[in-house]
């Protein structure tokens, strides 16, 4: 009689699948929802921060990716911590390659002829134009997405690089310092590189000062969420240390550190 092999059988395979789907489906969410922008002072009641850098004024809005990204971190150095530099890698590769997909097939949808009654459909909703609004929604500018793509890969590389560096200093020990270590820098290079194509060479020229300022603004924002989540982290560990068991737990790290 014919054996089936399941692939997931090891207690490996299945915690890569379910670290890797929830990894490259934030980064793929944080993608498409981007595109609004939002007021975190009104978000939470609170009085308008009105910082002032390098000459630029302005309040504490961001894009509403930025509640995904900090989970994306953790999955980052969660999936460094078991499956090495190349298991990183692989997945942040493949995640690129699901975000130019879904753009895609959504500029595909975009282009399709709306039906007859369709742009009017909501008009008692104020929305005047359906096929209009959904262009706009979906269909972020290709120096967003560009800049977007570009930033996100040189983050990881980075991250995941400083990450095993920070390791292979302290041992074991000290999650959060690598943690938080390869996040403070290698989220340097994604707030600047993603701002620089998408509004600085991109179609609306921002000024050097402009980009300065709200690339510092989203970096302090990254930086405190990334390290409010630093429980979690440790939360996550444990979590799939259980799951793993102690030995199998102990050789995956140290195989991660070979790769």
């Amino acid at each position: 009689m014919e054996q089936h092999h399941n692939p997931f059988a090891s207690k490996a395979a299945r915690l890569l699948l379910i670290l890797g789907v929830f990894f490259v489906t934030n980064a793929l969410l944080a993608e498409l929802i981007g595109v609004k922008i939002f007021a975190l002072e009104d978000s939470f009641g609170w009085k308008p921060f009105n910082w002032n850098l390098f000459g630029e004024k302005g309040s504490l809005n961001f894009t509403v990716g930025v509640i995904l990204w900090p989970f994306v971190f953790i999955m980052t150095d969660i999936i460094n911590e078991y499956f090495g530099l190349k298991g990183v890698r692989r997945l942040s590769y493949l995640a690129i390659i699901f975000i130019i997909y879904a753009f895609g097939i959504i500029y595909l949808a975009i282009e399709l002829s709306p039906a007859g009654f369709w742009p009017a459909s909501n008009v008692d909703k104020g929305v005047p134009d359906m096929q209009n609004a959904y262009a706009v929604i979906f269909g972020q500018g290709m120096w967003i997405i560009a800049g977007s793509i570009i930033a996100f890969l040189l983050g990881q590389l980075i991250d995941v690089f400083v990450f095993h560096k920070i390791k292979g200093m302290t041992g074991e020990g000290k999650i959060w310092l690598r943690a938080t270590g390869s996040t403070a820098i290698s989220q340097i290079i994604d707030s600047v590189v993603v701002l620089y194509i998408a509004f600085v060479i991109g179609p609306q020229h921002w000024s050097v000062n402009q980009w300065l300022a709200i690339a510092t603004v989203n970096y302090v924002y990254k930086m405190t969420a990334a390290v409010a989540l630093t429980p979690a982290l440790y939360w996550v560990h444990n979590i799939i240390d259980k799951f793993l068991g102690k030995e199998l737990s102990e050789k995956m790290r140290a195989e991660a550190m070979k790769n």
